[in-house]
């Protein structure tokens, strides 16, 4: 198998774990008024299952980043994706809240192995002018998986039950975790066969806290790192916690049903489909990365202003569109960034991207839940829109600061 052939069938095969990955983290959305109904807490309580499972995704960070560097990415993802499996499972049987929202975050925790080292192990495989599009790849199957997991969440909750959604799910990710393994046999091989033809080189140095700390410390001490990482927690914020409550919204403003709420949500998915698949396209067609940014900006602009005010279902379609087309193209601009800001500990780096993300996302939903339970969602969205309009012009700066570095 050439290189390239076995650089695509990694992809696909970690495609597939994001995808599971990203229809977990996002099924719930569509779910909160269900779940509010059958467990009898509010609307805003129920969120505590979607902002639970981002801040222990973003708390593991700072494991995963370190495994992946001194065992392998590959190893690690599969590992990550065996527990999903696992604990998306036991998720499907609770009978409990409490217990749901604690293996809502065991769920958490065993998803952040996946989608941030994929990022760095296509770092470490790809080269720098193609990587914008091979993560745009990668991001293709993830926005498929948010896709697929608003759609099947809304449809399930309404006519399957929501533990049947959970107990499909972990059927992805077993049949993800056996591609995986029968893939890593495949590199054991090649190992060995390379090995007997070439000498043996020294194993890298075992684990360290310290080591692992005082290294975090210096990539953090780097301007371009701290910038990065300071951006992506505000974007996190901003788009991803307001994101969470878009079905809800749905469901109040426009008198949607849960399962219609959630079907409306994919267009969310669909406009990050129309920026991923013509990943370059996109970058040639707006003048590099800063295009990229400034249309991205405004895109999600637009799409949280019509969510806020507009009263009529097709401009609430439109607003996701619009929102989701935007939010990739500038989320998929960062990780390019993040993926070249500390190129020797790149696992390390990439990994500490996804927490700083998703600490931004858990703080976005515990505010936007007191909106929620207040009705105060369009003036939320409002000040969300005017954030990511400032946000957008600090990171064109950015991207141009650090073009070609």
């Amino acid at each position: 198998m050439s290189p390239s052939q076995a650089e695509r069938n990694s992809l696909r095969v970690m495609g597939l774990a994001g995808f599971a990955s990203m229809a977990s983290m996002r099924m719930c959305d569509p779910m909160l008024v269900v779940l509010g109904q059958e467990f009898q807490v509010t609307t805003g309580e129920a969120s505590r299952v979607v902002s639970v499972f981002a801040v222990s995704y973003g708390l593991s960070q700072l494991v995963y980043g370190p495994l992946g560097d001194r065992f392998g990415k590959l190893r690690v993802i599969f590992l990550a994706v065996m527990a999903c499996a696992v604990f998306s499972a036991l998720t499907s049987r609770v009978a409990d809240f409490e217990w749901l929202v604690l293996l809502r975050g065991c769920m958490g925790a065993a998803a952040a192995g996946i989608i941030p080292l994929s990022m760095a192990w296509i770092g470490d495989q790809v080269a720098y002018d193609r990587r914008q599009e091979t993560l745009a790849k990668l991001m293709g199957y993830t926005v498929s998986g948010m896709m697929v997991g608003l759609w099947f969440g809304g449809f399930a909750a309404e006519h399957l039950g929501w533990r049947t959604a959970l107990a499909v799910v972990s059927g992805v990710f077993a049949v993800a975790a056996f591609l995986l393994w029968r893939k890593l046999q495949q590199t054991a091989q090649q190992t060995a066969q390379n090995t007997a033809l070439e000498p043996p080189v020294a194993d890298a140095p075992a684990f360290s806290m310290a080591a692992y700390l005082a290294n975090t410390w210096a990539m953090l001490r780097l301007p371009r790192v701290r910038q990065v990482l300071a951006v992506t927690a505000i974007e996190g914020a901003l788009v991803f916690g307001a994101m969470s409550f878009v079905p809800t919204h749905l469901h109040q403003q426009f008198g949607l049903s849960v399962l219609v709420a959630g079907s409306v949500m994919m267009l969310y998915g669909v406009g990050g489909l129309l920026y991923s698949q013509m990943a370059r396209r996109w970058l040639t067609w707006l003048g590099g990365e800063r295009g990229l940014v400034r249309t991205g900006a405004a895109s999600i602009v637009l799409g949280m202003l019509l969510l806020a005010w507009a009263h009529q279902p097709i401009l609430g379609m439109l607003a996701c569109l619009a929102t989701g087309f935007g939010f990739y193209m500038l989320h998929n601009t960062l990780q390019v960034q993040a993926t070249q800001m500390a190129p020797a500990s790149r696992g390390t780096a990439v990994t500490l991207f996804a927490s700083l993300l998703f600490f931004g996302q858990s703080s976005g939903v515990l505010i936007m839940a007191e909106s929620v339970d207040r009705g105060w969602l369009p003036y939320a969205f409002t000040l969300a829109a005017l954030g990511v309009a400032g946000l957008g012009l600090v990171v064109q700066r950015l991207v141009g600061k650090h073009r070609g570095a």
